[in-house]
């Protein structure tokens, strides 16, 4: 009797921020490192995680897009909104970065009570939305540029949907890893990052390191924030990587190549 083929896990809606500071030669990358034990632990990748499920929220509190601008920018029928919320909750969460402005204009600067309400947002002991509310703040969602969306292999028993912004960090702030989700942070140009993960001091997940090899090639952060407008002008392809047993290694496969197989497009 044949036995059916299981169907593969849903992927998590998630939120992943590239954050991009000039420097000398070229632009600077922040890469956080996971913990042991999670996702990608002991790796470097960028901050960001999983759409909350009350992250709509803080639409109310969002500037800068509509929830329709969202949507259409994502080409979502709803819920655009809760990338760019999660997006920017996360960074703040694990690195202190807070991409918020008062009704000035204004970016808050680091402070001993922003770092304590920052571990309450992400212990979960106040509501995301309503540290905003109490801070007065907005999030700040024109600052993110949507570039990629990547999804997690059908094969892999925990899977994610995830959608990549790029944001310049604001100034007066500095990235503090949190010293649990995350125990390291280094801000890095993207080829030295990618010659950190070939002579192994830095371990590199593959969409990591796909994400570098696309940003490593400018020499501005005004020319890579043009290219992530025209990314999304022209409408982001999800990236869904297929892996494929072949002389006993496990091979990653991307759409596009000979042999990714038409059926996991």
């Amino acid at each position: 009797m044949s036995r059916k083929k299981s169907q593969p896990v849903r992927a998590l809606p998630s939120a992943t921020i590239v954050v991009i500071r000039d420097a000398d030669r070229a632009p600077e990358i922040l890469l956080v490192k996971r913990k042991a034990g999670d996702a990608y632990g002991q790796s470097y990748t960028f901050p960001g995680g999983v759409v909350d499920a009350d992250e709509s929220n803080a639409h109310r509190l969002c500037d800068g897009r509509t929830a329709d601008e969202a949507n259409a920018i994502l080409r979502v029928s709803h819920g655009g909104l809760d990338y760019y919320s999660a997006a920017i909750r996360e960074l703040f969460e694990e690195t202190s970065i807070l991409l918020a402005r008062d009704p000035s204009g204004n970016w808050p600067k680091y402070s001993t009570e922003l770092q304590e309400l920052r571990t309450k947002v992400d212990r979960a002991e106040l509501a995301w939305s309503d540290f905003l509310q109490e801070q007065g703040l907005q999030i700040a969602c024109d600052a993110l540029h949507y570039f990629a969306h990547w999804e997690t292999p059908l094969q892999l028993p925990k899977r994610w949907s995830t959608r990549f912004f790029v944001a310049v960090a604001p100034p007066g702030q500095e990235a503090r890893h949190d010293g649990t989700e995350v125990t390291d942070s280094r801000w890095l140009p993207g080829a030295a990052a990618l010659a950190c993960g070939r002579d192994g001091s830095m371990k590199l997940p593959h969409p990591t390191i796909q994400t570098l090899q696309q940003l490593a090639g400018f020499d501005s952060v005004d020319t890579l924030l043009e290219w992530a407008r025209s990314q999304a002008r022209e409408g982001v392809v999800r990236i869904r990587p297929a892996l494929r047993l072949q002389d006993g290694e496990t091979r990653i496969m991307m759409p596009g190549d000979p042999d990714y197989p038409d059926n996991e497009l």
